[in-house]
Order: structure tokens, then sequence, then C-alpha cells
């Protein structure tokens, strides 16, 4: 477990922005429309569980163990557990840290790869959002609603990345993380 270095750090004005969802919120796993995009990234304990349940492996999962802070059923971790994984690293509750970052984009390389976070995943969604390619689809837990997917553009990827440049942090530290030049 690497340790963990903030990159950014949601202010407390922003929490209600961030409860609008990204995308369409369903409580259905929609079978046709993951077969079609690119990758399936999932962000969430739950999310994943249902993926895996409904024989979809997302090509990224990332996982802290819990739900709505509370700690996952055995059963959930035990099903998440069977995948490869590619990192664990610590990301403090409402940051993002360079570790995380830096495991999203290399699990983004491999197959059917987990990230395992220590802290909290919650705000993981905007970099697997920035990092994925047009045609990928995003999945995050929307507490009391369902899952949101999110299709990966040119305008989900700005609007992720607006978010996160917004957040207090140092921008061309987020920026060389996620890989981006002149951005």
């Amino acid at each position: 477990m690497t340790g963990s270095r903030t990159l950014v750090r949601l202010p407390k004005e922003m929490r209600a922005e961030l409860k609008e969802p990204l995308g369409d919120v369903t409580t259905e796993v929609d079978h046709e429309r993951l077969s079609e995009a690119g990758r399936v990234v999932a962000v969430g304990d739950m999310v994943t569980y249902h993926l895996l349940e409904a024989a979809v492996t997302p090509d990224v999962a990332v996982v802290d163990g819990k739900t709505e802070r509370e700690q996952v059923d055995e059963e959930v971790v035990q099903r998440w557990s069977a995948l490869p994984v590619a990192a664990r690293v610590e990301n403090e509750p409402g940051t993002v840290s360079r570790e995380v970052v830096e495991a999203l984009r290399a699990a983004m390389d491999e197959e059917a790869s987990l990230v395992e976070v220590e802290g909290e995943e919650d705000l993981v969604v905007l970099p697997a959002v920035v990092l994925a390619d047009d045609g990928d689809i995003v999945l995050y837990g929307q507490p009391g609603e369902g899952m949101v997917y999110v299709d990966v553009d040119a305008e989900t990827r700005e609007r992720a990345l607006d978010l996160l440049r917004r957040m207090d942090g140092e921008e061309d530290a987020l920026d060389a993380t996620l890989g981006l030049r002149n951005s």
C-alpha cells in the first residue's frame, strides 16, 4: 500500500454540486449498452458487485470495502476479490490522491483490474472519466437511487476535469498526474 499524496480536496461549497449525477441513473445492468462500450470502469463496491452478479466483468474496478460509509457484506468483498489486483493505494475521504490516479491510469492498460482503496473512492469517478476513452462507460453508485452510467466523450470528460480543477489543490500537479499537456 502506497502512501497518500493529495492532489485535490473537495471544498464544502462543491458538495451539493457533486451530488448531481454525471449521467443516466438506473437500477438495472444494461447488458447491451455495456457490450457496446469500449471499456467498462466501475467505481464503487456495490456497482462492481452488481456488475459481476450480472455476469459483466468490468475492465477496471475501484473499491474501498464500504458503501455509504458502512462496511460492505463479506459476500460483496468475496465477489470482487476474485478480480486481479492492479494496486492497493490510499485515498483520504473527500480527496483524490496522486497514487489513486496513477493506479487508475495503470489499471486502464490492464485486463479486468481491481484498484483497492484504503480510505474512500467516491471522488475517483472524476479522474476515471477524464482518463477513459471516448466510447467507454464509467459507472458509479448514486446513494438511494442506483448506479450512474457515464458515457465518456469530450463533454463528460471536460465536465469531470472542470470539477477536479475547481477543487482545492495544485492544478499543474493534477494535470501532470492525469497525463494532460497544455490543458
